[in-house]
């Protein structure tokens, strides 16, 4: 979660006494004016973003109302972007507003790199909407106007805006580089929180790049010196993503309570967005834990508050959550859709990580679904999405540890410039680099072994759902023996079984249908019959092709004489199936062969040699018919039902 509005906005405020340092026409006057009315409101609504955003609010709104009778079109501008910023979490259009009002002052502005606070907040608007395309364009404007403006302050918080969507793009190295500069930036023109909230960021990157502890150990120093300087709403942010850092290593109770803390500080603040996220996280432990149920009871809340804001990206994360806790609640439909629409934002944004979570549980719930084909399309899509990823921070923590190294190189020369005679205290701070930049690489080894490790466990995983499916029978799409067979087992072995009855369907006179109009007809009779059955086959029974011609159904907790009844509904539909297009000469029917579990010791295999001799029976009745085969221990089978008329082709 990012919200650099913090950083924007407090970048903004101080500009006035930055204008007093840094010189301008009227500061070089021998008798400047008196401070504007106005300017005491915005100084007090720039300390109060990171303790009270309401109060900045209220601040902000007083200020203009100063400004209406007494027009300075510098502090102007800074209140709108101001209320620009602070509405951009909550309604964008009132942010449109507010900061179409900041650009049509422009030509009255005294600081013209007043135009890159413009421009950069326009990019936050589109940012939290998921428009990182023409954002991004927005912020690239603002770091060239700055830039030739000479404006420090506003080419800082272009340069940290920038920054962080380059890493949400994957671009490690070069956002880690303007994050970088910008807390350079801000520590020579002596803005110290707003160096801190550009540390933030860089953790925020390294949390992104895979490496999850050195993430937490940034947030927890900017943590500590946020709390010392009373910056609450950036101590919620802080938390929320020290949370996630935690959430990445599996440390769920630490997860917990930073989100906790997180939600606990925004709700004090009343910061929707910031509750939104920390619910967000919270929601994310409870399913960890094996509490789908408590999950979705938090998303709901989330949901809710999510409404105030147009966050499109945290919507994406709820519904995430969401299509993880129905998943494991069973409710397979409701959690595919929470996923999809998750997917659509999530690909909108190329965010390679929350991509790679959504295909990979979309995969699971389509295959648990029986869809084993679309299933297999969103596991390919999480596995080159994986891969990507890997193959993106492999690249990227290279082109980052160059960047360190060209870096180190140009401090090493203008060293050797500046202390060339002190040869030995030289020589000790080259020594010093050097042993730093080892750690460098040693800590970058570990992390790439580490990735890799992730990339073979994940690709375990990967083979095991791929061996599930291939348990689906290719041509037909449903289950194969094997996995018939391997659910049925476990049933069958419980101390009290359920009464379970099995068919053996088969296809009458198949093999005159492949002699006579060829193997793909007789593939298409396949896929009719398995399509037909399908249909009918519902939870708790369960339905494989068995090889050839032949498919079995199992029926938990049915009697014979449901059983029979399904056995008879089955060959009707199989008889009702419209062969006209490519079978002119005849209809498909079927021979089922049935029978019933014994009440103890019964087996798979038991049952296919009774369910197969009944079939025999049914063929050397005619066919098209059902015949039946209890075990032997039972009681007498019931008089089965009167059979309908058979229809018979040579």
């Amino acid at each position: 979660m990012r919200f650099h509005t913090l950083t924007r906005t407090a970048c903004l405020l101080l500009a006035a006494a930055l204008l007093a340092v840094t010189g301008t026409a009227r500061a070089a006057e021998s008798h400047p004016k008196p401070s504007h009315p106005a300017q005491q409101l915005i100084d007090r609504a720039a300390a109060a973003v990171r303790s009270r955003p309401a109060d900045m609010v209220r601040d902000a709104q007083a200020a203009l109302k100063i400004l209406a009778d007494q027009p300075n079109a510098d502090l102007e501008i800074r209140a709108r972007l101001m209320l620009c910023d602070h509405l951009s979490e909550q309604d964008r259009r009132a942010a449109e507003a507010e900061v179409a009002k900041a650009r049509a002052l422009l030509p009255q502005a005294t600081r013209p790199g007043l135009e890159a606070g413009v421009l950069g907040c326009e990019g936050t608007i589109l940012e939290t909407g998921s428009e990182t395309g023409r954002a991004r364009e927005l912020y690239e404007q603002a770091v060239a106007l700055a830039t030739r403006e000479q404006d420090t302050e506003m080419l800082a918080q272009s340069l940290y805006s920038r920054g962080y969507l380059l890493g949400l793009q994957g671009q490690y190295a070069t956002g880690l580089a303007d994050l970088k500069r910008a807390q350079g930036l801000y520590e020579d023109i002596n803005l110290p929180d707003h160096s801190l909230t550009a540390l933030n960021g860089i953790a925020i990157l390294y949390n992104r790049m895979g490496d999850y502890a050195q993430a937490r150990y940034m947030y927890d120093r900017a943590l500590k010196a946020q709390r010392d300087a009373g910056m609450y709403r950036e101590q919620s942010v802080t938390l929320h993503n020290l949370g996630r850092a935690h959430e990445n290593l599996h440390e769920w109770d630490a997860a917990q309570a930073a989100f906790q803390e997180s939600y606990t500080i925004s709700r004090q603040l009343n910061y929707p967005r910031g509750e939104a996220y920390a619910l967000r996280g919270l929601a994310a432990v409870k399913n960890a834990k094996g509490d789908p149920k408590g999950a979705l009871q938090i998303l709901d809340q989330a949901q809710a508050l999510q409404r105030q804001t147009p966050d499109a990206r945290l919507e994406a994360q709820i519904n995430l959550a969401r299509g993880v806790a129905l998943h494991r609640l069973r409710q397979l439909p409701a959690s595919a859709e929470a996923l999809k629409a998750a997917l659509v934002v999530f690909q909108k944004a190329d965010s390679l990580n929350e991509l790679r979570a959504t295909y990979g549980e979309l995969a699971a719930v389509l295959s648990d679904m029986g869809n084993w084909r679309e299933g297999y399309a969103y596991l390919a899509s999480a596995q080159e999405t994986s891969e990507r990823m890997f193959r993106n921070q492999v690249d990227q923590r290279f082109a980052t540890l160059k960047v360190e190294f060209d870096t180190a190189a140009k401090e090493k020369e203008n060293a050797l410039l500046v202390r060339e005679n002190n040869a030995n205290q030289l020589a000790l701070a080259q020594g010093q680099r050097a042993r730093n930049l080892q750690r460098v690489v040693i800590a970058l080894t570990v992390a790439l072994a580490l990735l890799l490790a992730t990339l073979a466990i994940h690709q375990w995983r990967s083979k095991r759902r791929m061996r599930t499916l291939a348990m689906t029978d290719e041509l037909t799409g449903v289950p194969n023996r094997r996995a018939v067979l391997s659910r049925l087992a476990p049933l069958l072995q419980q101390p009290n079984p359920p009464n379970c009855a099995m068919l053996i369907i088969d296809i009458d006179h198949f093999k005159s249908i492949n002699d006579q109009h060829g193997h793909a007809e007789g593939d298409e009779a396949l896929k009719l019959v398995a399509r037909e059955l399908r249909e009918d086959v519902h939870e708790p029974a369960f339905i494989g092709r068995l090889g050839g011609e032949e498919f079995v159904v199992v029926i938990p907790g049915a009697d014979f004489d449901k059983a029979y009844r399904l056995a008879e509904r089955f060959r009707e539909g199989v008889m009702s199936i419209d062969t006209r297009r490519w079978l002119s000469d005849r209809r498909i029917t079927v021979s089922i062969g049935l029978t019933m579990s014994r009440s103890s010791g019964d087996t798979p295999s038991t049952m296919l040699q009774r369910a197969d001799s009944a079939l025999y029976d049914a063929k050397r009745a005619g066919r098209n018919c059902v015949k039946a085969q209890l075990p032997a221990p039972e009681a007498e089978m019931p008089a089965a039902p009167l059979q309908p008329a058979r229809v018979e082709f040579a």
